[in-house]
């Protein structure tokens, strides 16, 4: 049995569709990621896995589950961290774990195995009143109140959105470590980074998966030329990639523009060439090009412009 799935699901507002049909699956101890910008429609999904708000078509179920008629069961088995920081600003940390702690039944001594390794990072902070906390410290304060009553799946809705690196790496170590317990973990992010830290991802726009797999898994079917072009005009160099007829795509990447070709069956020379030749009519004499494998990001932005394009 999986501990998350999904068929269909369907969430409008008004005449926008926020969800247009997402299905999944997510077994024990696998960390599932949804990869997305904002307004993507992750936040719409995870209120619908946690019971907040109803699907306008289509079903779900978490452990077993049926998350409209079987709510109540639901919400005292799973963690969920919204991605707006939404515990009790006045309150200090260890007020706020003990009063989460509360509403469950349970208590923080009886469940601290738990969090004792988020906690540790907030134990000399205790007192302080959770307004005044760190960006970083407030999401592994959200954290351990979504895990001090032991549950099966986690939900984390943009956890680390505005976190410094130093944390952000930090909280992925610890969701690596719940993930090892057995723990079914859920996580939406806009960082394209963070997806090789999944298990599974799915690639979300506007409603929609535009593909499901391993990280590694989804870079395989990535087969087209890719290279990376540089030079001193990189907004009009920009434009005038994106005017070359073979090109597929292209966009900006860092320092450098990321550039998908059709693949003609030529060697790295002579797509290099082509592209070269053609930028330096256009007037671009100083370009740097280098042929470059795929991350989840380019997979991401290639199927991102043939789904605009259909």
């Amino acid at each position: 049995m999986y501990n998350v799935e999904a068929d269909g699901l369907i969430k409008r507002y008004g005449a926008n569709e926020a969800l247009g049909g997402v299905s999944f699956r997510v077994g024990a101890g696998e960390i599932f990621g949804v990869i997305g910008p904002d307004g993507a429609g992750k936040t719409s999904m995870f209120r619908i896995l946690t019971t907040l708000i109803l699907p306008d078509g289509g079903s779900a179920r978490v452990l077993g589950m049926d998350v409209v008629r079987n709510y109540r069961d639901i919400r005292t088995r799973i963690g969920y961290m919204p991605g707006r920081f939404s515990l009790y600003q006045d309150l200090s940390v260890e007020e706020n774990i003990h009063f989460f702690a509360t509403l469950f039944g349970t208590s923080f001594e009886e469940n601290y195995g738990m969090v004792k390794d988020i906690y540790s990072h907030l134990e000399p902070f205790r007192k302080r009143k959770a307004g005044a906390l760190s960006g970083g410290m407030k999401q592994k304060l959200a954290l351990s109140c979504a895990l001090i009553h032991k549950p099966e799946v986690l939900f984390l809705d943009e956890p680390t959105t505005g976190v410094d690196p130093v944390s952000r790496k930090e909280f992925w170590t610890m969701l690596g470590r719940l993930r090892d317990q057995g723990l079914s973990i859920i996580v939406s992010t806009p960082y394209m980074d963070e997806a090789t830290l999944c298990d599974r991802i799915a690639l979300i726009r506007k409603g929609r998966f535009l593909d499901t797999d391993t990280p590694s898994g989804i870079i395989s079917k990535f087969t087209l030329p890719l290279f990376a072009v540089s030079g001193q005009h990189m907004p009009s160099l920009l434009r005038d990639i994106r005017r070359i007829p073979n090109v597929l795509s292209c966009f900006a990447f860092g320092d450098r523009h990321h550039v998908v070709l059709e693949d003609r069956g030529l060697s790295t020379e002579a797509y290099a060439d082509a592209l070269g030749t053609a930028l330096y009519a256009m007037g671009h004499t100083d370009v740097v090009i280098e042929r470059i494998s795929p991350c989840v990001e380019d997979c991401y932005m290639y199927l991102d412009t043939l789904e605009e394009r259909s």
